[in-house]
C-alpha cells in the first residue's frame, strides 16, 4: 500500500501543492483499496486530483469517461506539463491521430486515457480496451448517468458495458451537483458494489451570491466589468439572440466580449471557447451550451443575465467562478418576467412528469431569487447541507446592512389580507388589494368591498413583497403550488394574529448591491509584480501551446508577488511550483521577480512553514529520463519521442537538460538551429548576461523560439559548464 508520506512526494513533485484539500487524501485511499468510490465535490475542490494523482500509484492505465471534450484537452496539455502521461480518444481526433494514441495505450506508455462515454458503443474500440491493463475506472460528471440529473446523457448508459468488460477494477464516479436522489441513482446505474461515499462541503466561500432587480441591467453589468479586476467574466443568457445582442453592446462600451451559443459555426465556437482559455478574450456572454467542461480556474465573475432553470443549473454554472479559490462574484439579475419565458417552454413539455419535476425546479429557483435571508444557507440547504449560521458575510442578503423596524401592525395587515382574500392568491394580488389598486380582477372579485381594501396604501409594492418573503422565512406564512404559487396563514400566523406579541423585521431596501467587498486580502501582494508575471505566463503559455493556467495559476503567480522568491529553493516552496515546473519554468520566474526586486529594492520574504517543506522538490533521475534518453540515443526526433511518450515536447526538452545538467554527453548536434541563428541567439545570451528564456527572446525578437533558446542553452553549458548552469 502507498503511504501517506509517498502520496505527498507525488502530489509536490507532479502537482506542486504541499498539501491535500479536504477529503482528496481519504478518497485515493479508498480507490488504493481498490474500493468502489462516489465522489461529490463542488467545482474547484479537486476532484480530478482524485483519480490523476491515484494513477500515478498503479501498475496500469486509467480509464477517464467524460462528456467534455473540452475539458479533456485542457486536462491532458495540464497532465503533460505535469510530466505524466496522458492522452485522449475523442471525435475531434483523425483516425490516424486515434490509431497512434491506441498504440500507445497498448505499450503501457501512457497513465491516463480520457475517452468520450458514445465511444463505448463501437464493438471494436471495446475490443481496444480489453487488450490494455485497466486497473481503475473514473466516471466524470457522474450525475449524467442519472435520468434525475440536469443534465441526464443517453450515451452514459454505455458505462454498464465498461463496468461489465472490468469486473474487478475499482470505479470513482465524481459530480458537483448531486441531491440525494441522484447520488442514489449513480450507485444504482454503475452498478457500484459496496461503495464508499465522500459528500464534500458544497459550500464555496471564496463565492459572492448576489442578487439584483434588472431594471438598469446593463448599466450596472457594464459598470461592473469595466474593473479588470471583475474579468475574466462568464454572462448567461436566456437566448441565442439576446448573447449576440448584449456582447454587441459590450462591445461598443469598449470592452471585449464575444458571443457563444450552439447555433454558431462549430469552428467559431471553437476559436471563441480557445481565445477565452488563452486569456485574449475576457468576456464570453453565453446561452448554457457554454462552460461546461471549461477547465479555467481564474472567471472572476458569473452573471445570469437570465433566469436559470433550476438551482442545480444555477450551482453548477456560478460554480465556474473562482475555482482557483480566490475571491469572485455570482451575479443573478431577476425579473419576474423572465419566469414567463421558461413557463413558455414548460407548457410545451409533452411529458407530464418531465414538466411537473421543471415546474418544481422552476419554482425554487424563484423561492432562491425572492429570498430575503441568507442565499447561501438556501442554496446548500437545497442540497441537504446544513448550515447554521445565520449570516454568511458573502451574499448581497448578508451584505446589505440592516435596519431594524417594528413590523406588528403591517405583518397583521398582510395576514388579515391573505385570510380575506381565502388564501387562494399570490402575494401580487394580495398586495394589490392592500395598496387599493383599482384593477379590474379586485373589483370582479368584489375585493375592493373588503376591510383590508386599501390599509396599506402607504407601503410599496416591492416592500410589501420583500416583508411576506421575511413572513415566509418565519414561518407565519405558507406559499403553496408551483406554476401559480398561492400564500396561506400558518398556524403560527394565526396565534400571531390572536397575541399580542410585537414583531420587529429588517426594514426593506430598495434594491440589492451591484458588488460587494471581495473576501481576503487582496492587497496583500504587489499588484505590479503580478501583472508582469502574467505577461511572461501568457508568452511562455504560447511558446508551449497551452493554456496559460497550465504553467502556473493565479494563487501561484500571486504567492511569487507575495513573498519575492530569489532561489529556486524557495520558489519550490510556492504552492502549484512542482518539480517538473521548477525545473521547465523557474529560471525565467525567477530572473522576472529578480529584476522587479532589484529594481524596487524588494527582499525575499519569509514563507509560512508548511508540513510538507521536507518533501523533496527536486526530481530523482529515475526511469523517465532514462526512457526520454533512450529514444534520444535512437535518433527520433523531439515530437516523436513525446508523441510516443504521451508528453508535451517541452517536457522532452526539460528531460534533455536535466540530462545535460547531469554530465550526460548527448549529441545535440542534430537539434541546433542553423550556425547564422546560433550566433545570434549565443549573442544574446551574453548581451543579457542570464540564463532565463525570456530575456534573450525579448532580444531576439518573435523570430526565434523557446525550444531553440532551450537547445542553445543545453550547448552552452556543454561547452562551458559553470557559467551555464541554470540558476
Amino acid at each position: 500500500m502507498v503511504s501517506a508520506s509517498q502520496l505527498l512526494t507525488q502530489l509536490k513533485t507532479h502537482f506542486g501543492y504541499d498539501e491535500f484539500l479536504p477529503l482528496q487524501q481519504e478518497v485515493i485511499t479508498s480507490v488504493l483499496a481498490k474500493k468502489d468510490t462516489l465522489v461529490l465535490m463542488p467545482t474547484g475542490g479537486g476532484k480530478s486530483l482524485c483519480y490523476q494523482l491515484t494513477s500515478l500509484c498503479m501498475d496500469g492505465i486509467t480509464l477517464v469517461v467524460s462528456p467534455l471534450i473540452a475539458l479533456m484537452k485542457d486536462q491532458v496539455d495540464a497532465l503533460k506539463a505535469n510530466g505524466i502521461a496522458a492522452a485522449f480518444i475523442n471525435s475531434t481526433l483523425s483516425p490516424a491521430a486515434i490509431a497512434q494514441v491506441q498504440t500507445q495505450a497498448k505499450q503501457d506508455r501512457l497513465k491516463l486515457l480520457y475517452l468520450a462515454p458514445e465511444r463505448l458503443a463501437l464493438s471494436g474500440f471495446r475490443d481496444f480496451l480489453r487488450t490494455l491493463n485497466v486497473s481503475l475506472i473514473a466516471v466524470d460528471e457522474a450525475h449524467c448517468i442519472s435520468e434525475w440529473g440536469h443534465e441526464f446523457r443517453p450515451d452514459y448508459a454505455n458505462l454498464k458495458i465498461l463496468r461489465r468488460d472490468f469486473p474487478a477494477v475499482p470505479v470513482i464516479a465524481l459530480t458537483a451537483t448531486a441531491t440525494e436522489t441522484v447520488r442514489q441513482d449513480i450507485v444504482l446505474q454503475l452498478g457500484l458494489r459496496q461503495s464508499q461515499t465522500f459528500l464534500s462541503s458544497f459550500n464555496r466561500p471564496n463565492l459572492a451570491y448576489l442578487m439584483r432587480p434588472k431594471s438598469a441591467a446593463f448599466n450596472a453589468l457594464s459598470a461592473l466589468l469595466q474593473n479588470p479586476q471583475n474579468r475574466p467574466a462568464i454572462i448567461y443568457c436566456f437566448s441565442r439572440k439576446s448573447t449576440e445582442a448584449l456582447a454587441a453592446d459590450l462591445s461598443a462600451q469598449g470592452l471585449k466580449a464575444l458571443p457563444y451559443h450552439a447555433g454558431l459555426d462549430l469552428a467559431v465556437r471553437n476559436q471563441t471557447q480557445e481565445k477565452f482559455i488563452r486569456d485574449e478574450i475576457p468576456i464570453i456572454v453565453a446561452t448554457i451550451a457554454f462552460g461546461m467542461g471549461i477547465d479555467k480556474p481564474d472567471v472572476r465573475l458569473v452573471v445570469h443575465y437570465d433566469l436559470p432553470k433550476s438551482l442545480e443549473s444555477y450551482y453548477q454554472e456560478t460554480g465556474r467562478a473562482g475555482r482557483d479559490g480566490l475571491p469572485s462574484q455570482c451575479l443573478l439579475f431577476y425579473s419576474y418576467g423572465d419566469k414567463i419565458k421558461q413557463d413558455f417552454f414548460i407548457d410545451r413539455m409533452e411529458n407530464a412528469t418531465e414538466q411537473q419535476t421543471a415546474r418544481q425546479k422552476l419554482a425554487q429557483m424563484i423561492d432562491f431569487c425572492e429570498l430575503h435571508t441568507c442565499r447561501r444557507r438556501f442554496l446548500l440547504e437545497y442540497f441537504g447541507e446544513e448550515w447554521k449560521q445565520e449570516n454568511c458575510g458573502n451574499c448581497d442578503v448578508c451584505l446589505t446592512p440592516k435596519e431594524e423596524f417594528d413590523a406588528t401592525e403591517i405583518t397583521q395587515k398582510i395576514l388579515s389580507a391573505v385570510i380575506r382574500t381565502g388564501e387562494r392568491f399570490g402575494m401580487s394580488h394580495v398586495g394589490g388589494v392592500l395598496r387599493g389598486a383599482q384593477t379590474e380582477r379586485i373589483h370582479s372579485l368584489g375585493h375592493d368591498q373588503l376591510t383590508v381594501y386599501g390599509i396599506a396604501r402607504d407601503t410599496t409594492e416591492p416592500e410589501l413583497k420583500q416583508i411576506a418573503g421575511l413572513l415566509l422565512a418565519r414561518g407565519l406564512l405558507a406559499k403553496t403550488g408551483q406554476q401559480y404559487p398561492t400564500l396561506a396563514v400558518t398556524q403560527a400566523g394565526r396565534a400571531f394574529l390572536r397575541g399580542k406579541e410585537k414583531l420587529t423585521l429588517a426594514k426593506p431596501v430598495a434594491s440589492a448591491p451591484a458588488s460587494v467587498p471581495a473576501t481576503g486580502d487582496d492587497s496583500a501582494y504587489d499588484q505590479a509584480l503580478f501583472e508582469q508575471l502574467r505577461l511572461l505566463r501568457k508568452q511562455l503559455a504560447d511558446a508551449s501551446g497551452v493554456p496559460p493556467f497550465v504553467v502556473f495559476g493565479d494563487v501561484t503567480l500571486r504567492q511569487m508577488a507575495t513573498y519575492f522568491p530569489l532561489s529556486p529553493e524557495t520558489l519550490a516552496r510556492i504552492s502549484g511550483v512542482g518539480a517538473i515546473k521548477l525545473e521547465q519554468f523557474g529560471p525565467e520566474f525567477l530572473s522576472c521577480i529578480r529584476s522587479y526586486a532589484a529594481e524596487h529594492g524588494l527582499q525575499e520574504q519569509p514563507i509560512p512553514a508548511r508540513r510538507r517543506d521536507r518533501i523533496r522538490t527536486t526530481p530523482r533521475t529515475g526511469s523517465t529520463l532514462e526512457e526520454t534518453k533512450s529514444l534520444f540515443l535512437q535518433k527520433l526526433p523531439i515530437s516523436q519521442i513525446a508523441s510516443r511518450r504521451g508528453l508535451a515536447e517541452s517536457t522532452i526538452v526539460g528531460h534533455l537538460e536535466r540530462l545535460v545538467m547531469a554530465g550526460e554527453p548527448l549529441d545535440l548536434s542534430d537539434l541546433m538551429p542553423p550556425p547564422e541563428r546560433l550566433a545570434k541567439i549565443e549573442e544574446a545570451f551574453k548581451t543579457t548576461g542570464e540564463l532565463a528564456l525570456v530575456p534573450v527572446l525579448a532580444l531576439l525578437g518573435e523570430e526565434f523560439t523557446f525550444q531553440e533558446l532551450h537547445m542553445v542553452r543545453m550547448y552552452l553549458h556543454q561547452h562551458n559548464p559553470e557559467p551555464a548552469r541554470p540558476n
